[in-house]
């Protein structure tokens, strides 16, 4: 079991970025969550197994079609196990 926090830059807002990673993280069986941030980043917190992660963030790197990801701030945390499933939580 692990733990990815990821901050995704570039023209991710208003893309379906948010629907692209939680449908992504579902399919891998990971939990956590994806949220769009005030300075127009992505957030996400995911966890699962390294593989799943891992394959999480090669999917992260390219985005939906009409996305433009620039960059990928990734912190690899310990899990918490605090997560049910994988969802889009509010803004912040």
């Amino acid at each position: 079991m692990a733990r990815v926090h990821v901050w995704v830059s570039g023209r991710v807002q208003g893309v379906c970025f948010r629907d692209f990673a939680e449908r992504w993280g579902s399919m891998l069986g990971l939990t956590g969550w994806v949220r769009n941030l005030w300075d127009r980043r992505i957030e996400i917190v995911a966890e699962g197994d390294r593989a799943g992660l891992e394959q999480l963030l090669e999917h992260l790197r390219i985005g939906p079609p009409s996305a433009r990801v620039e960059g990928l701030e990734v912190r690899w945390e310990e899990p918490s196990g605090e997560f049910s499933y994988f969802r889009i939580v509010p803004s912040h």
